[in-house]
């Protein structure tokens, strides 16, 4: 029988996603399951959007353009403008998905073996990505005690080698919620320019950042135009995953042009994810002030609860809808599926995501959960109660 390529083996399993069976497995016994495991918001879709998509009239569905449909790329100059963010449609690739756009980035600007520094915990499909590109992840630890600031000069310094080709970050981010400062990121742009390093910034949840916190961007960064490459999605901000809508953004004209033969080799991006993304940036600001104050509800539940758990800490996240807990627990693979295989409160349990798949090393997300709080106010109480329970019956405690 024919073998599987090394790089299948190698490819990690998602974190998010591997304890699926399990859930299924306790619907069928019939267990609520509360899912925090994955970032789904559960926020109805801006139904404007939608209701385009049911009132176009397709004669024949065809290709886009390999950038995207020009009209949309001219819409998003508007939106990013909002944001004291100035880019132009021939700036823009519109990809099949945020993910599309990373792997744009990782192809176009390294080769094989080059490395990308990253602040971990990271988003766990970076690894994948970095996998199937060829290149590595240099991680640079940021730790739960900070509340996971951006790590110093020093630090950034300690890993970088002649292999050293990009630094990567998520703003906000996903795992840990962190928003990072103006200030962090300029510290950031010296790194990159004393190196002649490319910086890409994972921007997707720019929409959610809390306590009157505010998003700055890589793009407004000064004397570092040509090294940065924004990457953005829809998904999130509109709660339309489904839409598979993303961008690649950058000032370099080299780099672009790089990207759109990527771009071209895949053909196009799907054509009612854009025709539905072109409408959604006319949502009004309304949407998004009542999705702030739900999620920041979300949010106050998770950590209030967790913070008066015995033995439990979570540093509160500034942005995103994503918070890692510290918990007394040996293992926390071995704790999630615990969860699904042999708890419940009163056929009730929670699904969670184990911390290890965020980190380049197991063992420092052991102890770590990511908790995604896209459920109603409701919902997030139950799961609450249902951790809280499970911690005090875990046959592995570390309490």
């Amino acid at each position: 029988m024919p073998k599987i390529s090394h790089k299948g083996e190698m490819m990690p399993s998602s974190p998010i996603r591997k304890l699926v069976p399990y859930s299924d497995a306790a619907k069928q016994r019939g267990i609520k399951v509360y899912h925090l495991n994955i970032g789904q918001p559960d926020i109805e879709t801006p139904q404007d959007a939608i209701k385009k998509l049911q009132h176009t009239n397709i004669k024949v569905l065809e290709y886009s353009h390999s950038a995207g449909i020009l009209s949309f790329r001219k819409k998003l100059e508007e939106y990013y403008r909002r944001f004291n963010i100035e880019v132009t449609a021939d700036q823009i690739i519109v990809t099949c998905g945020g993910s599309e756009a990373i792997l744009f980035a990782f192809n176009a600007c390294l080769d094989s073996d080059d490395e990308v520094i990253i602040p971990e915990p990271f988003y766990t499909n970076y690894n994948g990505f970095a996998l199937t590109t060829g290149i590595k992840v240099k991680p640079i630890v940021s730790t739960i005690d900070t509340g996971f600031a951006l790590p110093s000069i020093d630090e950034f310094e300690k890993v970088i080698t002649p292999k050293t080709k990009a630094i990567m970050i998520c703003n906000p981010n996903n795992p840990t919620g962190y928003l990072y400062s103006k200030e962090e990121l300029e510290t950031l742009a010296k790194i990159v320019k004393k190196y002649d390093l490319f910086l890409f910034s994972d921007e997707v949840y720019r929409e959610f950042a809390y306590d009157g916190a505010k998003v700055y961007s890589v793009m407004q960064l000064k004397d570092i135009e040509q090294n940065v490459v924004l990457l953005d999605s829809v998904s999130k901000r509109y709660s339309a995953c489904g839409a598979r809508i993303g961008m690649f953004i950058t000032k370099n004209k080299d780099v672009y042009n790089t990207a759109m033969k990527f771009a071209q080799a895949r053909l196009s991006p799907p054509s009612f994810g854009q025709l539905f993304s072109e409408e959604a940036i006319d949502t009004p600001q309304s949407y998004f002030d009542a999705v702030l104050e739900e999620y920041i509800d979300r949010r106050n539940i998770v950590i209030e609860a967790i913070n008066q758990m015995p033995g439990c800490f979570c540093p509160v996240p500034k942005g995103a809808f994503y918070a890692v807990a510290r918990l007394p627990i040996d293992d926390s693979d071995r704790f999630c599926q615990w969860l699904l295989e042999d708890f419940n409160y009163n056929g009730e349990t929670v699904m969670l995501a184990a911390a290890t798949g965020f980190y380049s090393e197991k063992a420092k997300g052991k102890k770590q959960v990511r908790i995604s709080y896209c459920l109603n106010t409701n919902d997030m109480k139950a799961a609450m109660k249902c951790l809280e329970e499970a911690l005090k019956v875990y046959p592995y405690s570390t309490k």
